[in-house]
């Protein structure tokens, strides 16, 4: 692999905010995954769902239900680890989209223990509205302070935001390794890479608007980029899968901004495929756990959230999993520490703070998006123009 204290707004209520731009908000995973065939004896899954049975006779039983936006390969290694270690607990799982986790949770806030997501903004304004609680005193005594809120919020992986690009690429120039590389690629090459590069659409995408909120704010040339994306004609996707197919089939040679957790696995099955990871800086965003303030089986929960954190848990996300660990003594290939030593100061991760919420602001969101689709039609309506 290639390396490159409560804030509430004023005036219109943040829930009624939240409602208006969830209905905009598109899956930030790239789809529910088909579960994998061979379960062992008593394993029941589905497309979304993962059920493992409870070991001990009922009466020495308890459950756990857990309601994530983190697909099936990812999630089913660490649910089965906690599993391992807790065969008392009966375990329910439900993946779903971002838009449909948040929703669920709004209707039925009891409805789940533990929900996991890696929409930052959304995440951390429900704990803001008060439907998160801190699990237990000690448990994030040796979590690092960037990767949680008030103890009620807690960030449990570390996945960083690629490019990959295709073998038809490096026929044409050398892979860029940076957006500085990215933006003369796409000035020197505009003509051949007509159709050929593909991003998300921040207007459509959850994800996309979260990673323009952040890089805008990070490079003083993102809007120049946006503008060499346009020039190129670059397709706007909704999700990281579609690029990710786009590319395996050729149609695309270079995809910008894609979730890495998946990209890796992607890029794995595709070998033909490569993922760079830009060396000048590189937006890292992270899956947000929290225990539900009317969780139904706290102790469950409280033993779940306790896992996600642990050596044990962790370890199980750097090796069987793509999602990045973050814990301080987890080291090695898919660890947080690894990717800081390989890549340094260019590694910045989305901060856990009430400036999130800013991306949820109607005015601030219609000003990005305006500004945003001015940019990517600079040149097309400068041509028309002469």
């Amino acid at each position: 692999m290639r390396n490159a204290h409560l804030y509430r707004p004023g005036g219109v209520t943040l829930r009624a905010i939240c409602r208006l731009l969830v209905l905009l908000l598109l899956a930030v995973a790239w789809g529910n995954s088909s579960a994998a065939s061979g379960q062992a004896s008593g394993e029941r899954t589905a497309a979304e769902t993962l059920h493992l049975p409870a070991a001990e006779p009922a009466e020495a039983s308890s459950s756990l239900i857990v309601h994530a936006a983190l697909d099936m390969p990812q999630a089913r290694p660490l649910l089965k680890a906690f599993h391992r270690r807790y065969p008392q607990i009966e375990v329910r799982y439900r993946n779903m989209t971002t838009l449909g986790l948040y929703e669920r949770f709004l209707e039925d806030p009891g409805g789940a223990d533990v929900v996991i997501s890696s929409a930052m903004p959304w995440q951390f304004s429900l704990a803001n509205d008060g439907y998160a609680q801190s699990p237990e005193a000690g448990l994030l005594a040796h979590w690092p302070d960037w990767a949680h809120w008030r103890r009620e919020l807690v960030a449990f992986t570390f996945e960083p935001i690629v490019m990959v690009y295709h073998p038809k690429l490096m026929e044409l120039a050398d892979p860029p390794a940076n957006h500085a590389q990215l933006l003369a690629l796409l000035h020197k090459q505009k003509s051949a890479l007509q159709g050929r590069v593909a991003t998300y659409d921040p207007a459509k995408s959850g994800a996309g608007y979260g990673y323009a909120v952040e890089e805008s704010r990070l490079s003083p040339r993102y809007w120049e980029l946006v503008a060499g994306l346009g020039s190129v004609n670059a397709e706007l996707n909704t999700t990281t899968a579609q690029t990710l197919r786009g590319l395996a089939e050729g149609r695309y040679w270079l995809g910008y901004n894609l979730l890495g957790s998946y990209a890796r696995a992607f890029v794995d099955e595709h070998s033909e495929l490569e993922l760079v990871i830009p060396d000048d800086y590189a937006l890292v965003v992270q899956r947000l756990a929290f225990m539900a303030k009317q969780a139904p089986h706290p102790e469950a929960a409280r033993l779940f959230m306790g896992f996600l954190v642990s050596k044990e848990g962790q370890q199980v996300i750097a090796t069987e999993t793509t999602l990045g660990a973050i814990h301080p003594e987890v080291r090695g290939s898919g660890s947080a520490a690894k990717l800081r030593t390989e890549m340094g100061a260019a590694v910045r991760p989305v901060e856990l703070n009430p400036q999130l919420l800013a991306a949820l602001d109607r005015l601030k969101r219609r000003a990005l998006l305006t500004r945003w689709r001015r940019e990517f039609h600079r040149e097309s309506e400068a041509e028309a123009a002469e």
